[in-house]
């Protein structure tokens, strides 16, 4: 079984300036997911796809194959499906290399280390044997009791039925409710090119802990915490 272990670390980051290069616990962010992917039991590639000639540089150094990423999906408004699939037409064309299965694995995820990979797959091939063509890492907001989304315009939309305002304990009126962490996606390779996304129609949902996505600096002294602790 074929598992391609895909990060998209790009040089151009504006929240925190060279980020995936950025020192955590003296280790460079991106070397994070680089081990987890190559330290896991399942992945059998990991690949990092960048434009930057000093990332590719320190992903060889750790270990993982680099794929040049062409400047047009480098840029601020790129999304990441289409780095993925530009990762998979490469490896198709140039070495008829077709995984069964794809995983993304964030850059920005160091608390995501092969053992939490390894048990999200444990969690998603079990999972499949119901029919879950997919599946993502998430953390558990509770219910929907009383939670309401804020518009971009600053108008309130209640995410329940609040004019008939069931109570806390009526619990068959709320549906649980769960936020994405970043931390992990996988779908099979057919999956991802028929969707073009890396959550399919049917994805199973792998709740843990927050995983903390840096985004700021408070992020990255939070997670050299976390790092410190548990190390």
């Amino acid at each position: 079984m074929e598992i391609l272990a895909i990060i998209p670390a790009r040089g151009g980051s504006k929240g925190i300036k060279r980020k995936n290069l950025r020192p955590i616990c003296s280790k460079p962010l991106v070397a994070y997911s680089i081990e987890a992917g190559l330290n896991s039991k399942y992945i059998t590639r990991t690949v990092v796809s960048t434009e930057d000639e000093e990332i590719a540089e320190v992903s060889k150094q750790f270990g993982a194959q680099v794929i040049k990423r062409p400047m047009e999906l480098a840029q601020d408004e790129t999304k990441t499906i289409p780095v993925m699939l530009h990762v998979a037409e490469y490896l198709k064309n140039s070495e008829n290399y077709i995984p069964d299965y794809v995983v993304l694995l964030q850059p920005t995820c160091p608390l995501r280390d092969a053992k939490y990979t390894d048990d999200a797959f444990d969690f998603y091939f079990e999972k499949q044997k119901e029919g879950y063509d997919s599946c993502f890492s998430a953390f558990d907001l509770g219910t929907t009791h009383a939670k309401w989304k804020i518009e971009h315009d600053g108008r309130a939309t209640g995410l329940y039925d609040y004019r008939t305002r069931p109570r806390r304990q009526d619990t068959s009126e709320h549906y649980k409710m769960v936020c994405e962490n970043g931390a992990f996606y996988a779908l099979k390779y057919e999956t991802m090119l028929e969707v073009k996304d890396f959550i399919g129609y049917n994805p199973a949902v792998y709740i843990t802990k927050r995983v903390v996505d840096i985004d700021t600096e408070e992020d990255i002294l939070c997670i050299e915490k976390q790092l410190t602790a548990k190390n």
